[in-house]
């Protein structure tokens, strides 16, 4: 069985919780699809943690942090040079370390055996591009994307989890009872959040794939202790905290 997180985001609470999860289940192996950093108030900590999983990929945060932000908002922006001077404040072979990590990061993964994907964001785009729920709508788009898919692709980015499928089909977590049945059919998951939700539920989101079966998870975690500790941040908005409570 293997378990798949993704879009951390210095939220150290979540991520401690989602991994003594991983652990309850007994499971030994964990992707991470990228955004280990950004917004959240414990970068540092949080790629400590990813740096002992069995793959990680680059997010679009994580590039930012390593390079310049591109088409970020003033609050992402203020939060990944804040995240930038964190990591850089650190000395010794452990802050060498967590710059090395970074830099290494692959853009995508596949498995050959399963001719499975595992990107950030699309196998069209694995850094930057979004493939929300309502692209169902847009054929072309969805089209040239499952062109690149040879079974299966599993992503993150939108922090919304659920399933797309070749036939253009959308589907919740809730609408298919957190599980879903791989078989003949291209599909897209996207695993949600880890730190900063947005699909209205404000609990971590993960997946785990055993077999053919992909099952969604969520996992509460003490979500106070991280909006204070970015209330206690003058560069990152409290904007990022408030949001954690709504799952937005």
């Amino acid at each position: 069985m293997r378990a798949l997180i993704s879009d951390i985001h210095g939220n150290l609470e979540a991520l401690q919780a989602v991994l003594a999860d991983i652990e309850s289940k007994g499971i030994k192996e964990i992707f991470c699809l990228g955004d280990v950093v950004g917004y959240g108030p414990n970068p540092a900590e949080c790629i400590d943690l990813v740096m002992d999983l069995d793959m990680c990929l680059l997010g679009n945060h994580d590039s930012a942090a390593l390079f310049d932000p591109e088409g970020f908002n003033a609050g992402a922006e203020r939060a990944i040079f804040w995240t930038r001077s964190v990591l850089e404040r650190g000395t010794g072979s452990k802050a060498e370390r967590r710059w090395d990590f970074l830099g290494e990061l692959s853009r995508r993964y596949r498995d050959e055996a399963s001719r499975t994907i595992f990107v950030h964001g699309s196998a069209r785009n694995p850094l930057n591009e979004y493939v929300f729920p309502d692209d169902i709508y847009n054929q072309v788009k969805m089209e040239k994307i499952f062109a690149l898919i040879e079974r299966y692709c599993f992503q993150g980015h939108t922090h919304i989890p659920g399933v797309f499928t070749e036939s253009l089909e959308f589907f919740s977590p809730e609408e298919i009872g957190f599980r879903y049945q791989l078989d003949h059919q291209k599909v897209m998951i996207n695993v949600g959040s880890v730190g900063q939700p947005r699909n209205n539920d404000p609990r971590s989101s993960y997946v785990t794939v055993d077999g053919n079966e992909v099952q969604f998870h969520r996992v509460s975690y003490d979500m106070e202790k991280t909006i204070e500790k970015i209330y206690a941040i003058p560069e990152l908005d409290n904007f990022l905290g408030d949001r954690l409570r709504e799952g937005r």
